[in-house]
């Protein structure tokens, strides 16, 4: 059996690290930085982003990217997605013979353009070709602990999603695949965005039926513009799109829920930002929804209204009375 390489070593990478190293599958797993491969590999934990599990004898650490790739015939990325361009121009040509997964969610806010299409344009090839996304409900805490999860793989080759499919489904892990890129990349993007709109209410003090409303008008925003971006309608009521909304705006794990939590509790973005360890991929991302929305025609009024709490300096009372002030209107 050929290796298998995961792209970053934070706390989704080093859980699906372990899975895979559980399944049977000899890993290597890439730290950015030389200082954490070398934690990682002396004392065999992540104890800055996933303390508590041991990395498997399967996983090797390394922080050369040329070594992890080296031999792999499965590559998964799982760095930030504004990092996420110069890891793959890194990995360009060393990866012809190799599945290429996306386990990232995000939009490159410069471009606007989805991961699998900021990869392509990175390594000079088509997103179709042997591309796929990991995505769906999956807080890796959870994955890693074994609690039966089910997520999605996503890509326009059909051969290369299935062997994908076959390579992650194990334990309490099931994978689906679905053929639809753009939607299940899309929904993983744009549910961060609804998810610090839910977290800044509940921030606030509102309850259980504004977060039910939250996320319900989040899902109808979601699906118009990833639809007009080429996703289709199903996708989003799946498990990239539904499933995922859910859980990231419902779950004490969620890190985007979090930063809206301290929003809608009166703290400033930057300092809720800098006393993260994790990334919070929801804050770049409502500033590229809020410009694929315009670009495009499309009404996202809660995405508006997140944006300017974010970085205009709305308060987030404001923002709640904005939407409850506006037209009333059919529900679809």
């Amino acid at each position: 059996m050929r290796r298998t390489a995961v792209i970053g070593a934070g706390s989704w990478g080093t859980a699906l690290a372990i899975h895979l190293a559980r399944a049977g599958r000899p890993v290597a797993l890439w730290a950015r930085s030389a200082p954490m491969a070398e934690a990682l590999h002396e004392r065999r934990e992540n104890v800055a982003y996933l303390p508590g599990h041991r990395l498997p004898d399967g996983v090797a650490v390394t922080g050369d990217l040329g070594r992890a790739l080296a031999g792999a015939d499965l590559v998964v990325f799982v760095v930030p997605a504004q990092a996420s361009r110069p890891v793959f121009e890194a990995a360009a040509g060393r990866l012809e013979e190799a599945d290429v997964v996306i386990g990232s969610k995000g939009i490159e806010e410069t471009t606007l353009l989805r991961l699998s299409q900021v990869f392509g344009a990175a390594c000079g090839a088509p997103a179709e070709r042997g591309v796929t996304a990991l995505s769906g409900p999956s807080f890796a805490a959870e994955v890693v602990r074994g609690d039966p999860t089910a997520v999605v793989v996503a890509g326009r080759d059909a051969d290369a999603c299935e062997r994908v499919q076959r390579a992650v489904s194990h334990g309490g892990l099931r994978a689906y695949r679905n053929a639809d890129l753009a939607g299940v990349e899309l929904a993983g993007a744009l549910k961060n965005v609804v998810a610090i709109a839910t977290g800044i209410a509940e921030g606030i003090g509102f309850g259980h039926n504004t977060r039910a409303a939250l996320i319900t008008r989040g899902m109808a925003e979601i699906t118009r513009l990833g639809t007009a971006l080429g996703g289709t309608p199903a996708t989003f009521a799946g498990l990239a799109g539904a499933g995922d909304l859910i859980l990231t705006c419902t779950g004490s794990l969620s890190r985007n829920r979090s930063v809206g939590l301290a929003i809608g509790g009166g703290r400033r973005l930057d300092e809720v930002l800098a006393g993260m360890r994790m990334v919070a991929e929801g804050v770049a991302t409502t500033r590229a929804a809020v410009a694929l929305a315009a670009k495009h025609g499309i009404d996202m009024p809660i995405a508006a209204k997140v944006h300017e709490v974010l970085f205009e300096g709305r308060s987030p009372r404001e923002a709640v009375d904005d939407l409850l002030a506006r037209p009333l209107r059919k529900e679809v």
